[in-house]
């Protein structure tokens, strides 16, 4: 199973100590275009996650390509992006998205707050619509405890 989420903050407590356990994931996917080059950002994420969880580290681009690589693995894996833009791109690139968890989008000027813990700006909203009209399940929750919020716009 294959699970994508979109959270700002990547990795932190909410992905080691529920998300990874729920999932039963053994593999970690950061999908972003910024981090394979940035090794301090790499490092320092790469110590909060417990040693029996493979990381990687991808640009967009190749998510998909490596998706398709590992889907015999029968590896629960976890895909984090840390925008809306982000996981509209993989899905364009081919990603086999078809729920995308709504997790951790903060509030700030020019974004409008859509439930607790996500606040999304014009863009953000245009690329949830985007994946939404394309048959993506959009699961609005913090944790896994919380009821899904599933959002029709």
């Amino acid at each position: 199973m294959i699970w994508f989420r979109i959270d700002e903050r990547l990795v932190h407590g909410q992905i080691i100590e529920a998300w990874l356990p729920y999932l039963k994931a053994a593999m970690l996917i950061i999908a972003n275009d910024g981090l394979p080059g940035n090794e301090l950002s790499r490092q320092i994420m790469l110590m909060a996650v417990p040693s029996r969880v493979c990381v990687e580290f991808l640009p967009l681009r190749a998510l998909s390509a490596f998706l398709v690589s590992k889907a015999d693995s029968r590896q629960n894996t976890l895909v984090l992006f840390a925008g809306c833009a982000d996981a509209r791109r993989a899905y364009e690139l081919g990603a086999p998205m078809a729920v995308c968890n709504i997790g951790n989008i903060h509030y700030a000027a020019g974004r409008r707050r859509l439930c607790p813990h996500a606040a999304l700006s014009a863009e953000d909203e245009n690329s949830l619509r985007f994946l939404q009209d394309c048959g993506v399940v959009l699961d609005f929750r913090s944790i896994p405890a919380d009821k899904p919020e599933i959002r029709d716009w």
